[in-house]
């Protein structure tokens, strides 16, 4: 169940090997340690939508549900992985303890379904062609479901030339639907397909405004961000990620900014 805590979402954007992400998970839960915070180790075993067929996708479920697993038993951290069909959620849910809905597919009713039906915690990217009062028919779909445990993630909205853009003003309309709101911030930096040779480029130095910014508002439940500790070789996303040794400073700006706002 989703706790009164602030929750901290945070990981590698895809498992590039089970050395990185266990080196990865043990650091992030340090950072965790030190402030009150309800913290998931997030990677992705399998990236479904690389703009390239040739990009590095991931382990693939079997293997990368082996390496989740490992961490969570060796480095004790709660796990949050995304799904992308409907059969994958079941063997998911036995390792996570939260399951992530990708933003693209967030209409996918067959998809939803799977996910509220594991019980587990689900948390909903809204996808960047959705307004914030157009994820009701989202919220309507899980109450349908009969799962209230879930969250609305907020990753940047497409404006113009492949170019996010995040309303702040659309995280308060977000929460007047009635669920944990959750701020991406480094997806929200992302330029698809605007990189070098039609990749995904992103501004990863614009990553702590934002979620400065997103905190700020003080509707937040939580924030996701993807951590690496080293992005320039990252397999996917470097660009837009925060570095390891970046995030246990912005981490703690944040927290501070979030005690004004519950004053």
């Amino acid at each position: 169940m989703i706790e009164n805590k602030f929750i901290w979402i945070a990981g590698p954007c895809v498992i590039e090997s089970q050395d990185n992400v266990l080196f990865i998970a043990e650091a992030l839960r340090n950072i965790a340690d030190k402030f009150d915070v309800d913290f998931y180790f997030k990677a992705s075993w399998d990236k479904a939508n690389r703009t390239k067929a040739t990009n590095y996708r991931g382990p693939g479920l079997e293997e990368g549900l082996r390496i989740l697993e490992k961490a969570k038993t060796e480095i004790g951290v709660k796990i949050d992985t995304d799904i992308h069909e409907p059969y994958q959620a079941k063997p998911v849910a036995e390792v996570a303890d939260m399951i992530q809905i990708p933003a693209f597919l967030c209409r996918q009713t067959d998809l939803l379904q799977a996910a509220a039906e594991t019980g587990k915690i689900v948390n909903i990217k809204k996808g960047q062609f959705s307004s914030p009062e157009e994820m009701n028919n989202v919220v309507s779909k899980m109450d349908f479901f009969g799962c209230q445990n879930f969250m609305l993630c907020e990753r940047g909205n497409c404006f113009g030339y492949n170019t996010l853009v995040v309303d702040m003003t659309g995280l308060i309309r977000l929460a007047k639907l009635g669920h944990p709101v959750i701020f991406d911030a480094t997806h929200s930096v992302q330029i698809s397909g605007g990189g070098f040779n039609y990749g995904n480029s992103g501004k990863s130095e614009y990553v702590p405004y934002l979620a400065k910014a997103a905190v700020a508002t003080g509707v937040l439940s939580g924030i996701f961000m993807e951590v690496h500790n080293d992005p320039s070789v990252a397999l996917c996303d470097g660009s837009c990620m925060l570095r390891l040794d970046a995030t246990e400073r912005l981490l703690r700006q944040i927290m501070r900014i979030r005690e004004v706002t519950l004053e």
